[in-house]
């Protein structure tokens, strides 16, 4: 059942894939290409501008040096001495003795098969 659906999916992929091809060529025959609709346009003609005027501004003004007060002495108070905070003593936990697993022991790693005749060429070192 599955491979009938999906044959007529594909059948269906298919045509559709087909339809849209002839319709582009279609599309590519009938429409007018641009460069045989362009109308030609007249060349435009050059416009002078006026001289720009020049601009005279005037002197930047020089302003006047203040003078700035000297800044007052400001004495802060000393900083308060923080009081020392003594933290508790740690609790001992008791220790905890670990289970023991007993010992495994695996059987020797099997040896790769080699194939006859063949072997794998040696990197050479690099200058």
């Amino acid at each position: 059942m599955a491979t009938k659906n999906s044959a007529v999916f594909l059948l269906g992929l298919l045509l559709s894939c087909v339809a849209m091809s002839s319709a582009a060529r279609i599309l590519e025959e009938t429409v007018p290409s641009k460069e045989e609709h362009q109308p030609e346009v007249p060349p435009l003609p050059k416009v002078e501008l006026p001289p720009f005027p020049e601009v005279h501004l005037p002197p930047k003004p020089e302003l006047p040096k203040v003078k700035l007060p000297p800044l007052p002495k400001v004495h802060l108070p000393s900083k308060p001495e923080l009081p020392k905070v003594e933290l508790p003593p740690k609790p001992e936990l008791p220790k905890v003795e670990l289970p023991t697993f007993p010992e495994v022991h695996l059987p020797p790693k099997p040896e790769m098969p080699t194939v006859p005749g063949f072997h794998l060429p040696e990197p050479e070192a690099k200058p």
